[in-house]
Protein backbone atom coordinates (compact mmCIF):
# COMPACT_ATOMS: atom_id res chain seq x y z
CA UNK A 1 0.00 0.00 0.00
CA UNK A 2 1.20 3.39 -0.88
CA UNK A 3 1.08 6.19 1.35
CA UNK A 4 0.75 10.02 -0.59
CA UNK A 5 2.81 13.01 1.34
CA UNK A 6 0.91 15.90 -0.13
CA UNK A 7 4.53 17.66 -0.97
CA UNK A 8 7.54 16.81 -3.13
CA UNK A 9 10.40 15.04 -2.59
CA UNK A 10 12.53 18.49 -2.74
CA UNK A 11 11.33 21.74 -3.07
CA UNK A 12 10.81 23.39 -6.78
CA UNK A 13 10.74 27.04 -7.56
CA UNK A 14 11.06 27.88 -11.31
CA UNK A 15 11.24 31.81 -11.54
CA UNK A 16 12.02 31.89 -15.26
CA UNK A 17 9.89 30.16 -18.08
CA UNK A 18 11.99 27.90 -20.61
CA UNK A 19 10.21 26.02 -22.79
CA UNK A 20 13.50 24.86 -25.07
CA UNK A 21 14.97 23.70 -20.98
CA UNK A 22 11.51 21.78 -20.63
CA UNK A 23 11.74 20.09 -24.22
CA UNK A 24 15.04 18.80 -22.59
CA UNK A 25 13.91 17.70 -19.28
CA UNK A 26 10.71 15.83 -20.38
CA UNK A 27 12.95 13.53 -21.40
CA UNK A 28 12.54 12.12 -17.55
CA UNK A 29 9.48 12.25 -17.30
CA UNK A 30 8.83 9.77 -20.29
CA UNK A 31 12.51 8.77 -22.11
CA UNK A 32 13.91 5.60 -22.15
CA UNK A 33 15.99 6.55 -19.18
CA UNK A 34 13.02 8.36 -17.28
CA UNK A 35 11.54 8.04 -14.11
CA UNK A 36 8.27 6.60 -15.44
CA UNK A 37 10.04 3.05 -17.20
CA UNK A 38 11.96 3.01 -13.64
CA UNK A 39 8.89 3.08 -11.40
CA UNK A 40 7.08 0.54 -13.75
CA UNK A 41 10.12 -1.46 -13.63
CA UNK A 42 11.39 -1.43 -9.96
CA UNK A 43 7.85 -2.53 -8.95
CA UNK A 44 6.78 -4.86 -11.67
CA UNK A 45 10.19 -6.70 -11.18
CA UNK A 46 9.80 -6.89 -6.69
CA UNK A 47 7.59 -9.98 -7.23
CA UNK A 48 9.84 -12.35 -8.73
CA UNK A 49 12.42 -11.42 -6.21
CA UNK A 50 12.99 -14.31 -3.93
CA UNK A 51 13.47 -12.55 -0.78
CA UNK A 52 11.37 -10.27 1.22
CA UNK A 53 14.32 -7.34 1.64
CA UNK A 54 14.98 -7.19 -1.99
CA UNK A 55 11.02 -7.28 -2.71
CA UNK A 56 10.82 -4.20 -0.35
CA UNK A 57 13.90 -2.24 -1.76
CA UNK A 58 12.38 -2.97 -5.28
CA UNK A 59 9.08 -1.32 -3.32
CA UNK A 60 10.69 1.54 -1.52
CA UNK A 61 13.47 2.61 -4.85
CA UNK A 62 9.97 1.99 -7.34
CA UNK A 63 8.12 4.59 -5.08
CA UNK A 64 10.56 6.59 -4.67
CA UNK A 65 10.62 7.04 -8.53
CA UNK A 66 7.16 8.03 -9.15
CA UNK A 67 7.95 10.89 -7.08
CA UNK A 68 10.92 11.84 -9.44
CA UNK A 69 8.24 11.29 -11.66
CA UNK A 70 6.11 13.84 -9.83
CA UNK A 71 9.12 16.50 -9.66
CA UNK A 72 10.48 16.44 -13.10
CA UNK A 73 6.55 16.86 -14.50
CA UNK A 74 6.20 20.07 -11.97
CA UNK A 75 9.69 21.35 -13.57
CA UNK A 76 8.13 20.87 -16.99
CA UNK A 77 5.28 22.78 -15.79
CA UNK A 78 6.56 25.84 -14.08
CA UNK A 79 8.93 26.14 -17.13
CA UNK A 80 6.08 26.43 -19.15
CA UNK A 81 3.89 28.70 -17.26
CA UNK A 82 2.63 31.76 -18.84
CA UNK A 83 4.45 31.62 -22.37
CA UNK A 84 4.42 34.31 -24.64
CA UNK A 85 3.78 33.51 -28.38
CA UNK A 86 7.42 34.85 -29.11
CA UNK A 87 8.68 32.44 -26.78
CA UNK A 88 6.57 29.25 -28.66
CA UNK A 89 7.41 30.28 -31.99
CA UNK A 90 11.10 30.54 -31.35
CA UNK A 91 12.16 27.75 -29.33
CA UNK A 92 12.30 23.43 -29.80
CA UNK A 93 9.17 23.72 -27.55
CA UNK A 94 6.45 24.12 -30.67
CA UNK A 95 5.87 21.04 -32.07
CA UNK A 96 5.40 19.34 -28.35
CA UNK A 97 3.29 22.79 -27.64
CA UNK A 98 1.07 21.74 -30.83
CA UNK A 99 0.03 18.38 -29.56
CA UNK A 100 -0.12 18.66 -26.10
CA UNK A 101 -0.47 22.52 -25.52
CA UNK A 102 1.51 22.96 -21.97
CA UNK A 103 0.33 19.78 -20.69
CA UNK A 104 2.80 17.33 -19.30
CA UNK A 105 3.22 14.40 -21.27
CA UNK A 106 5.31 11.46 -21.12
CA UNK A 107 7.97 11.59 -23.92
CA UNK A 108 11.12 11.85 -24.61
CA UNK A 109 13.30 14.92 -25.97
CA UNK A 110 13.25 13.24 -29.22
CA UNK A 111 9.51 13.31 -29.62
CA UNK A 112 8.65 9.60 -29.31
CA UNK A 113 6.49 8.85 -26.95
CA UNK A 114 7.21 6.23 -23.97
CA UNK A 115 6.87 3.28 -24.81
CA UNK A 116 6.55 0.50 -22.60
CA UNK A 117 9.74 -1.77 -24.19
CA UNK A 118 12.44 0.58 -23.00
CA UNK A 119 11.60 -0.97 -19.18
CA UNK A 120 12.68 -4.24 -18.84
CA UNK A 121 11.32 -6.72 -15.69
CA UNK A 122 13.00 -10.77 -16.95
CA UNK A 123 11.90 -12.15 -13.91
CA UNK A 124 15.25 -13.47 -13.17
CA UNK A 125 16.40 -12.01 -10.00
CA UNK A 126 19.83 -11.76 -10.94
CA UNK A 127 19.30 -10.17 -14.46
CA UNK A 128 16.55 -7.80 -12.92
CA UNK A 129 19.06 -6.11 -10.69
CA UNK A 130 22.08 -6.02 -13.36
CA UNK A 131 19.42 -4.32 -15.23
CA UNK A 132 18.50 -2.26 -12.32
CA UNK A 133 21.77 -1.20 -11.65
CA UNK A 134 22.45 -0.13 -15.72
CA UNK A 135 19.28 1.74 -15.37
CA UNK A 136 20.21 3.88 -12.86
CA UNK A 137 23.83 4.80 -14.62
CA UNK A 138 21.78 5.71 -17.37
CA UNK A 139 19.33 7.83 -15.69
CA UNK A 140 22.92 9.98 -13.80
CA UNK A 141 24.32 10.04 -17.10
CA UNK A 142 20.87 11.68 -18.55
CA UNK A 143 20.91 14.26 -15.55
CA UNK A 144 24.57 15.22 -16.03
CA UNK A 145 23.32 16.17 -20.14
CA UNK A 146 20.75 18.13 -18.71
CA UNK A 147 23.03 20.36 -16.25
CA UNK A 148 25.74 20.42 -19.27
CA UNK A 149 22.96 22.28 -21.37
CA UNK A 150 21.12 23.98 -18.57
CA UNK A 151 22.06 27.31 -16.99
CA UNK A 152 19.36 28.29 -14.93
CA UNK A 153 20.05 28.01 -10.97
CA UNK A 154 16.62 27.02 -9.71
CA UNK A 155 16.41 23.87 -12.42
CA UNK A 156 20.15 22.82 -11.74
CA UNK A 157 19.74 22.34 -7.85
CA UNK A 158 16.34 20.21 -8.72
CA UNK A 159 18.40 18.06 -11.44
CA UNK A 160 21.67 17.71 -8.76
CA UNK A 161 19.18 16.50 -6.40
CA UNK A 162 17.82 13.88 -8.51
CA UNK A 163 21.40 12.96 -9.88
CA UNK A 164 22.30 12.13 -6.31
CA UNK A 165 19.28 9.99 -5.96
CA UNK A 166 20.04 7.88 -8.52
CA UNK A 167 23.32 7.46 -7.80
CA UNK A 168 22.08 5.93 -4.34
CA UNK A 169 19.97 3.97 -6.25
CA UNK A 170 23.04 2.10 -7.88
CA UNK A 171 24.83 1.50 -4.42
CA UNK A 172 21.33 0.23 -2.84
CA UNK A 173 20.78 -2.45 -5.97
CA UNK A 174 24.75 -3.17 -6.17
CA UNK A 175 24.29 -3.98 -2.44
CA UNK A 176 20.93 -6.04 -2.74
CA UNK A 177 22.90 -8.11 -5.19
CA UNK A 178 25.25 -9.03 -2.80
CA UNK A 179 22.61 -9.76 -0.75
CA UNK A 180 21.33 -12.30 -3.64
CA UNK A 181 24.76 -13.84 -4.24
CA UNK A 182 25.24 -14.50 -0.51
CA UNK A 183 21.75 -16.42 -0.83
CA UNK A 184 22.90 -18.56 -4.19
CA UNK A 185 25.79 -20.63 -4.79
CA UNK A 186 28.51 -17.83 -5.74
CA UNK A 187 30.19 -20.09 -7.56
CA UNK A 188 27.60 -20.75 -10.25
CA UNK A 189 24.59 -18.04 -9.64
CA UNK A 190 24.09 -17.95 -13.46
CA UNK A 191 23.03 -21.55 -13.75
CA UNK A 192 19.65 -21.29 -13.10
CA UNK A 193 16.88 -18.64 -12.08
CA UNK A 194 16.51 -18.37 -8.75
CA UNK A 195 12.91 -16.97 -8.71
CA UNK A 196 12.21 -20.77 -10.23
CA UNK A 197 13.01 -22.55 -7.49
CA UNK A 198 10.25 -22.29 -5.05
CA UNK A 199 13.34 -21.47 -2.53
CA UNK A 200 12.40 -18.81 0.00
Amino acid sequence: MFVYEKRLQYPIHIRKPNPKLANIIITQYGGPDGELGASLRYLSQRYSMPDAKLKALLTDIGTEELGHLEMIGTLVHQLTRNLSDSQLEDSAYAPYFVDHGVGVYPTAASGSPWNAASMASKGDPVADLTEDMAAEQKARATYDNILLLSDDPDVNDVIKFLRAREVVHFQRFGEAMEVLKDQLDRRNIYAFNPALTGEK
